[in-house]
């Protein structure tokens, strides 16, 4: 018998909009699920339930067109909204209530979206694994032994086990992308600038953005249309003009043949041993195969090698950890790969921090001509299956940081770029985990990301595949 999860959000929207289920029953639905499962899978790390029912029953004061209208989602808990515990992930937080919220609340409010709580993430966001020390971890629902990626492990946690139709995620070096492979669903990081509330114009270096996580790329696509809100810039700069529900459409349409460049080389290589795994190549070789069929053409290159790729990216990630709030007796409770992140940082001199941030600036541009005879690049999301919990070193963290890059190479330098990009789960291995690929797409072209996307979904049914949870 079907029940509501395992229609897709844009159904439940749907159902929503003729009023043939209220708002209350699909989060009374969510919040029964979140109940029952989520004590073995680390999805969230505060349910609010009585504010979602409150919530509820007073959506209808919306128009039923806004984007979302009575669609159940969840906060980050990096993000703030005010009167509810916002943590960070970190024991240092762990009793801080923001007065305000965070203007990506905002926007999904006013979109119609009915918060469920704060979904689980690695402290402060900086991993790229959801294990936090001050919680639960979040594991794929696929195998509850391995993680779901970071840092949007616990939204994606939630929309792969049915505890959500859709959930934002950010997104600062593989962040949307990388739980999205974990977990079988679709991960889009925008172009810098496209969301104006997650732009990625406040953070150092302008690597962090919002973006959608979703079980297909409709989803994602609706999710995606009502984060970038009304479309008003909020900065000088600002990735290309925005028309309120072209992602949808896109997505929908799934039209367009296309030049595609695919590659397994990543600018951490001069730096680490990158080795990609069997499974990872057989998710490259299954959407090349497909790709192929639909009519796209495909061709092989190499990025060109960049000796001071590690150096610069890592001085960089400091210099953005040095600027948490967390003094004195606090950096004791904070983990400690933060703790080496934070102080490292602090101590990057003005120069050299400069340095750093010229040196990636340039390389942005370098990567954008290389990439620029191909509308999209096809990678590898992983270079390995998701890794198990407590795989990660947690008390060596220069060890702990050189893990993380040997699982996720491919991700890191689109952020650095500003370039949008998205996760598909192609592939299914034969022990049954999900394994994805990436596309990266010109400046500004979501669209054609989110249709090669679409007709990939068409050929491959992932929608189809779940995990054991989903029908618990």
């Amino acid at each position: 018998m079907s029940e509501l999860h395992h229609l897709t959000a844009l159904e439940q929207l749907q159902q929503l909009r003729r009023g043939e289920v209220t708002p209350r029953e699909l989060v009374e639905h969510y919040l029964a699920r979140i109940e029952r499962l989520d004590a073995e899978l680390g999805a969230f790390v505060e349910v609010t339930a009585a504010a979602a029912l409150s919530r509820a029953d007073t959506v209808g004061e919306l128009p039923k067109a806004v984007a979302l209208w009575g669609l159940p989602s969840a906060d980050k808990d990096l993000v703030a909204r005010a009167g509810v515990p916002t943590r960070y992930g970190s024991r240092a937080f762990a009793d801080f209530v923001p007065e305000e919220s965070d203007e990506l609340v905002e926007v999904l409010d006013a979109a119609g979206a009915i918060s469920l709580g704060k979904t689980n993430t690695p402290e402060f966001g900086m991993p790229s694994y959801t294990e936090p020390v001050s919680g639960r971890p979040a594991r794929t629902p696929y195998d509850l032994a391995l993680g779901a990626g970071g840092s949007s492990g616990g939204a994606a946690v939630a929309v792969a086990a049915g505890l959500l139709p859709v959930a934002p995620g950010s997104d600062g070096g593989g962040s949307v992308r990388i739980p999205a492979a974990a977990t079988g669903l679709v991960g889009l990081k925008p172009s810098r600038g496209r969301i104006p509330a997650g732009s990625g114009f406040t953070n150092l270096g302008g690597l962090a953005v919002a973006g959608p996580l979703a079980r297909t790329v409709a989803d994602a696509a609706l999710l995606f249309d009502a984060m970038i809100g009304d479309g008003r810039l909020h900065h000088a700069t600002s990735a290309p003009s925005w028309d309120g529900g072209a992602y949808l459409n896109a997505a929908v349409r799934g039209d367009g043949r296309f030049q595609l460049g695919v590659t397994t080389s990543s600018p951490w290589e001069t730096a680490y041993e990158i080795v990609v795994s069997p499974e990872a190549h057989d998710a490259l070789r299954v959407a090349r195969e497909h790709l192929d069929a639909i009519g796209h053409g495909l061709e092989e290159f190499a990025l060109e090698p960049e000796d001071g790729y590690a150096a610069a990216f890592t001085t960089l990630w400091q210099g953005g950890a040095a600027g948490i709030p967390i003094e004195g007796a606090q950096l004791e409770l904070v983990e400690p790969l933060t703790r080496w992140l934070v102080e490292t940082g602090r101590r990057v001199g003005g120069r050299e921090l400069a340095a750093a941030l010229g040196w990636l600036t340039k390389y942005e541009r370098r990567v954008i001509r290389q990439l620029s005879r191909f509308d999209a690049v096809l990678t590898p999301t992983l270079a390995m299956t998701p890794r198990p919990i407590g795989w990660y070193d947690p008390e060596d963290a220069m060890r702990n940081f050189a893990q993380q890059v040997q699982y996720t190479p491919f991700t890191s330098f689109v952020n650095v770029s500003g370039l949008p990009a998205i996760t598909l789960p192609v592939h299914v291995t034969d022990s049954g985990l999900p394994m994805g690929v990436q596309l990266i797409g010109r400046p500004g072209r979501e669209d054609v990301l989110l249709a090669i996307g679409a007709q990939l979904e068409r050929r491959l049914n992932w929608q189809d595949r779940h995990p054991p949870a989903w029908d618990q």
